[in-house]
């Protein structure tokens, strides 16, 4: 077994430039769902706030913003470690076409099954994130129903 040259290892570092921008771009998706997360616990509290002084028709809406924000941390965990499992693979994956390269042995199904494996993962992760948009709007909708609930209480009617 020889080592490879510089030349021979110049496509090796081309391919690994993908898992890199990979582990970058995922890097980013935990740091948007901790901010999310964050916003959602303030709001809980919020809420929790809210309620002692209001009328029974504004404790409903608020009691369903409140069962809404109780299933969102479970959504950002879920999101979370989906998105830390998609970047984790990267790095194996950049070591086994290195290795793959150095000891000049054929890891295509190894390579592949990472790849895979983290594109998976970053779809279970974006998934998470789609469902808790919906469930940030459906809460939104609750807050523009008891807004409207304010404002006919202002106006009289």
């Amino acid at each position: 077994m020889h080592a490879p040259s510089v030349e021979q290892l110049i496509p090796v570092l081309r391919t690994a430039i993908g898992p890199v921008c990979l582990i970058s771009g995922v890097g980013l998706l935990p740091l948007t769902r901790t901010n999310r997360l964050g916003r959602a616990i303030d709001r809980a509290r919020l809420l929790t706030l809210e309620r002692p002084g209001t009328d029974p028709g504004q404790q409903a809406r608020i009691s369903g913003q409140r069962e809404i924000l109780w299933g969102r941390p479970r959504l950002f965990r879920h999101a979370i470690a989906l998105a830390s499992m998609s970047a984790l693979p990267a790095p194996i994956l950049i070591m086994a076409l290195f290795l793959t390269a150095l000891w000049q042995i054929e890891t295509a199904w190894l390579i592949a099954l990472l790849f895979i494996h983290s594109m998976a993962c970053l779809v279970g992760s974006l998934t998470a994130f789609i469902h808790d948009i919906q469930r940030s709007l459906a809460a939104l909708g609750l807050e523009l129903a008891m807004e409207g609930y304010r404002a006919s209480r202002l106006h009289g009617e």
